[in-house]
């Protein structure tokens, strides 16, 4: 298999414009212009990979769910082929995670056996459409405005709950308590009765997580890539059905049916949708996290160039898909992605295949899963809760700033002591109110004319010129920072009441300018001209400048006031400007520490500035 477009005079072909648009919405046929029997080879290698890894770990998040080991399993088929047909990443594998189960397990709490099944579909038609709302609205991006934080802070959270909600299988204790009970109550209903734990259960829980152990140091060892999860619950799979455990009171997975999912559409019923609403948006927003997240993981080592947006609607189409066969919601897997990438995988073909080989393995395979302990299960997903937790980012987060501290900390409380969800939401609310105060800071500095008429800024030993105050204003100038900049303007009012004819603002790194903060600057102006003094603003860009003429500034401070920057490299810049234009204003009227400046102010080349 060798495709490429065709050649014209040596030259590759242009594309068509309809072909091109078709090759950015589904990049994985993109990938097939350049694609090689090698390249097929590595891909099905790291696909074969994968997809060992997704089959235990498809049934085991359908447990943390609280949802039939199957739907896992047609997750980890259709929205795994999906996402990787559309994704943005050559490396990412979408489907079941252990952070999406554990929130979808939260949002079906409020719903009796009956109605689990048709919600958690509905659901994943929600959390689909919200995503591709996201893409088609160009939002993509605005990810990175989330601190990291925040994900730190919920993986830690979610390992913790991970972790108190399987205790209950790998004790093989039954779950206590009812849906409209808290996590935490129900955790604490469970675990009363710990004194009823089935010895079996639990030795074939620890056994299962002893042998993944001891197949990743081998691996280590060796240099091997042996399916570590997958040889495990095998394992311990052959000893229960060999011994007959179930019968002993070990809980099983139970028949698995061995056929792919039929295309179904969701039961939408409204009061579910009203149920679900909340829900959705905080699940979509928490996958797409993940998913970009980790796609630009993998970018800053393969040197990918992502398309966020694009990334967004792979994950909507994968989410919108799954539903129409019985999937529940999904992302990127951080585990199966970075498996995937050590793998060598290419292109995103590799996730085809992996789906493809877990569907195979649901059609031949299905009836041998009908032993496998749910205690198994549950440290599979043990061992995948401490994993989840990247111990070495969250230390340096706890350690860098208090700010990342308290965001770790709270959105990892609030996981576990709210919802699994919600914390999410609550994480990007905290950073929201604890950085935009860090960012809403408008610095003022107070600049000089030395006696060797470099300007530069003020010292405290430097004497105070009682004509011409020369300040600099940096920062963003949006909403937030107006009671700053009110204050600063007010302290530079304060100086008209020294004599001062002429005040100079820099402006040259001020950034974001709104209607409010503008506002504040109108009302300063008018104050100054009310005292007869003057008001020259320099180091003005061209968007500022926009700014300035659309508010009626540049009308309001008259002909000449306004210095604009420009990027033309001399070294008379707009500032000397001002302030050359100042001391001519003042003409003769200067005060004991102005510079003696008449025989410069024909002369350029007689000042200097140094800032």
């Amino acid at each position: 298999m060798n495709y490429a477009p065709p050649q014209s005079n040596g030259q590759a072909e242009a594309l068509s414009p309809w072909r091109a648009a078709f090759f950015r919405f589904v990049p994985a046929f993109d990938s097939l212009r350049n694609y090689s029997l090698r390249i097929l080879a590595v891909d099905t290698m790291a696909g074969l990979t994968v997809a060992a890894v997704a089959l235990p770990q498809a049934m085991a998040y359908a447990q943390i769910a609280n949802i039939p080991p199957q739907y896992g399993l047609y997750t980890a088929i259709v929205m795994t082929a999906v996402g990787a047909l559309f994704d943005s990443s050559k490396q990412l594998i979408n489907g079941p995670t252990n952070a999406i189960s554990i929130a979808v397990l939260s949002a079906l709490v409020g719903f009796g056996e009956s109605e689990r099944i048709p919600a958690f579909i509905l659901l994943t038609l929600m959390v689909g459409v919200v995503q591709i709302a996201i893409s088609l609205c160009r939002l993509g991006d605005l990810t990175r405005y989330v601190s990291h934080a925040v994900i730190v802070g919920f993986t830690l959270g979610a390992g913790v709950l991970i972790v108190l909600d399987q205790l209950k299988n790998l004790l093989g204790l039954a779950a206590a308590g009812t849906g409209e009970d808290h996590f935490l109550k129900r955790f604490w209903l469970t675990i009363e009765n710990i004194g009823q734990t089935n010895s079996t259960a639990l030795c074939i829980g620890l056994g299962t997580i002893a042998i993944a152990l001891a197949l990743r140091w081998f691996n280590a060892r060796w240099g091997l890539r042996l399916p570590e999860l997958l040889l495990a619950i095998i394992a311990v799979t052959v000893i229960v059905g060999t011994q007959q455990l179930d019968q002993q009171g070990l809980k099983i997975v139970g028949k698995i049916p061995a056929k792919l999912p039929a295309p179904q559409w969701p039961d939408i019923q409204w009061p579910r949708v009203h149920a679900l609403v909340g829900n959705s948006v905080a699940i979509a927003l928490l996958g797409l996290l993940e998913a970009i997240s980790m796609a630009k993981a993998i970018a800053a080592q393969t040197r990918q160039k992502l398309d966020m947006n694009q990334q967004c609607l792979s994950e909507g189409l994968a989410n919108l898909t799954g539903s129409l066969f019985q999937c529940f919601p999904g992302s990127g897997s951080l585990t199966r992605s970075t498996i995937n990438q050590q793998a060598g995988a290419r292109t995103q073909w590799s996730g085809v295949i992996s789906a493809a080989a877990v569907a195979l393995t649901v059609v031949f395979f299905a009836p041998y899963a009908y032993y496998i302990p749910k205690a198994g299960l549950a440290g599979i997903l043990m061992l995948s809760a401490w994993r989840l937790v990247d111990r070495q980012q969250l230390v340096y987060y706890v350690r860098t700033t208090r700010i990342d501290a308290w965001i770790v900390a709270l959105t990892a409380v609030s996981a576990v002591a709210v919802s699994v969800e919600f914390c999410v939401l609550i994480g990007v609310f905290l950073s929201f109110v604890l950085y935009v105060p860090q960012a809403a800071r408008a610095h003022m500095t107070e600049l000089v004319v030395s006696p060797e008429r470099v300007i530069r800024e003020r010292m405290l030993t430097d004497p105070v010129c009682t004509r011409i105050r020369i300040f600099s204003l940096e920062g963003d100038l949006f909403f937030g920072a107006s009671p700053e900049l009110e204050e600063h303007l007010d302290a530079v009012a304060r100086t008209a009441e020294e004599g001062v004819r002429v005040i100079v603002l820099r402006m040259k790194r001020v950034r974001s300018p709104d209607a409010v903060c503008m506002s504040v600057l109108d009302h300063f102006i008018q104050r100054m001209q009310a005292a007869n003094v003057t008001v020259l603003l320099c180091g003005v860009r061209p968007d500022l400048m926009r700014v300035i003429d659309s508010s009626g500034l540049a009308r309001r401070l008259g002909q000449g006031r306004v210095f604009v920057f420009q990027e033309t490299g001399e070294f008379w810049t707009s500032t000397l400007e001002a302030v050359r234009f100042a001391y001519e204003m003042i003409g003769d009227d200067v005060c004991e520490v102005c510079p003696s400046h008449a025989e410069s102010l024909n002369k350029k080349d007689g000042w200097y500035y140094l800032i």
